[in-house]
C-alpha cells in the first residue's frame, strides 16, 4: 500500500483523499493548517490528518519523509513551497495548479530532483492537454489546436449565469493573468477575458474567452509545429461582460480580496454542475485538410458511495489517475513529466481516469 500526503483539506483535497482511500491501494495523510477543515473530513481507516503550517519547512519535511508522493490541492501561492519540500525529501510530486509562474518554478525544481514532478494534473490544465495531444498526434502536419473547458451550473439562476464550483482564488487568477497562446506560429501572451466567441453543443449556446493557465506546457511542446494554439474557458452568454465590468471598470482586479469576498457572499456553491470538454484540432492527413473533435460532458453523480460535483469528479479523478499510473510504473519515475506525455488510452483505462467516460460507457464497464 502506497503512503501519500495530500496538502489541502478543501473540497478537492477531501475528494482526492476519499477516492484514494476507497481504492484500497493507498494510505492517505491529509494536511492543512485549519483544524476546522480537517475535522470536516469523512472518517475512513485509510485516512489520517495532520495540522501543519506549510511555511514551517522543517515540519513539512518531517511529514513528507518516507512517503511515496505528495499531492498539492492547496492554493496556488503555496505550490512552490510544497514542491521544494518534495525535492528535499525525495518524494514524487503532483499538483493541480493553473498558475503559470508557479509551474515554471516547479520545472526548475524538477531539474535537480530524483523523483517525478508532475504539475497541473487536474482538468485544465491536465486532462485537456492529454486529449489535445492525442488528437494532434494523428496528423501529419498541424494547423490549429483549440481547447475549450468549462465547469458550469446545470441550472443557472443569476446575472452571472454562474455558481462557485471551484477555488475562488483560482477563478480570479485565471480571469486576470495574461494567457499563453500561439498566434500565426508565434508564442505570445493574450489578455484574459478577451477574444470572446460563441458556439453551440447539444442545442445549448455557450460563450468562451481567454483565461490563464489552461494550456499547461503545450505552448512549449507544440512550438514550431502549429499555427494556432489557444485555450478558452466556457461559460453561459453574458458572464464575460459582467466580469470585465467588475475587474476592469470597477478596478477589482487590483483588489482581489474584495472581489473574492463579493463572489463568495453573492454566489452560492452547487454540486449540480456539468463539466464540458471541447477540443478541436485541424491539420493535414494524407495531403488533405482535416478536422477532428473531442467533445464530452461529465455530470455530478455518486462516486465511491458519495455524492460529488462534476468538478470534484474530474479534478480529483484526474490527479488520482496520474498518481495511479505513476505508482504502477506506467510513467517515468524521475524528472519533469508533462501532461501531454500521458497517453489518453492509458488514462481512460485507469480506474480513476474512467470517471471521464461518457455515461453509457460507464454503465457498460460496471456491468
Amino acid at each position: 500500500m502506497k503512503q501519500v500526503v495530500i496538502i489541502g483539506a478543501g473540497k478537492i483535497g477531501a475528494t482526492i483523499a476519499h477516492l484514494l482511500a476507497d481504492s484500497g491501494s493507498y494510505q492517505v495523510v491529509v494536511a492543512d493548517h485549519s483544524a476546522e477543515q480537517l475535522a470536516r473530513l469523512e472518517r475512513h481507516p485509510a485516512i489520517e490528518t495532520a495540522e501543519i503550517d506549510i511555511a514551517d519547512a522543517d515540519a513539512l519535511d518531517r511529514l513528507l519523509t518516507g512517503r511515496f508522493a505528495v499531492l498539492s490541492a492547496a492554493p496556488f501561492h503555496l505550490t512552490v513551497a510544497i514542491a521544494e519540500a518534495a525535492a528535499r525529501t525525495g518524494l514524487h510530486y503532483l499538483d493541480l495548479t493553473e498558475d503559470v509562474r508557479s509551474t515554471q518554478r516547479v520545472t526548475e525544481i524538477a531539474g535537480t530532483a530524483k523523483s517525478a514532478f508532475i504539475p497541473q494534473c487536474g482538468l485544465a490544465p491536465g486532462f485537456i492537454s492529454i486529449v489535445a495531444q492525442d488528437l494532434a498526434r494523428r496528423f501529419d502536419r498541424l494547423d490549429a489546436v483549440r481547447m475549450r473547458v468549462g465547469a458550469l451550473p446545470q441550472y443557472p439562476s443569476n446575472a452571472l449565469n454562474y455558481n462557485l464550483t471551484w477555488s475562488t482564488d483560482g477563478v480570479i487568477n485565471e480571469y486576470i493573468e495574461p494567457c499563453e497562446a500561439i498566434v500565426e506560429g508565434r508564442t505570445t501572451l493574450v489578455p484574459a477575458l478577451e477574444e470572446r466567441e460563441e458556439f453551440s453543443l447539444d442545442g445549448v449556446t455557450y460563450e468562451a474567452f481567454n483565461t490563464s493557465g489552461g494550456l499547461g506546457t503545450l505552448c512549449e511542446t507544440l512550438a514550431g509545429k502549429v499555427r494556432t494554439l489557444n485555450y478558452r474557458t466556457i461559460r453561459y452568454p453574458g458572464h464575460a461582460a459582467i466580469m470585465k465590468a467588475l475587474l476592469n471598470d470597477l478596478g477589482l482586479k487590483h483588489r482581489r480580496e474584495v472581489l473574492k469576498d463579493i463572489l463568495e457572499h453573492a454566489l452560492p456553491t452547487t454540486v449540480q454542475d456539468v463539466v464540458i470538454v471541447f477540443v478541436t484540432v485541424s491539420g493535414w492527413q494524407g495531403g488533405r485538410l482535416v478536422q477532428e473533435t473531442y467533445a464530452n460532458k461529465i455530470y455530478a453523480g455518486v462516486v465511491a458511495g458519495r455524492r460529488m460535483s462534476a468538478i470534484q469528479i474530474t479534478t480529483a479523478g484526474s490527479i488520482c489517475a496520474v498518481l495511479d499510473l505513476l505508482a504502477t510504473g506506467k510513467l517515468p519515475q524521475s524528472g519533469f513529466i508533462r501532461q501531454e506525455e500521458i497517453g489518453l488510452d492509458d488514462f481512460l483505462a485507469n480506474r480513476f481516469g474512467a470517471l471521464y467516460a461518457p455515461p453509457a460507457e460507464m454503465t457498460r464497464r460496471a456491468s
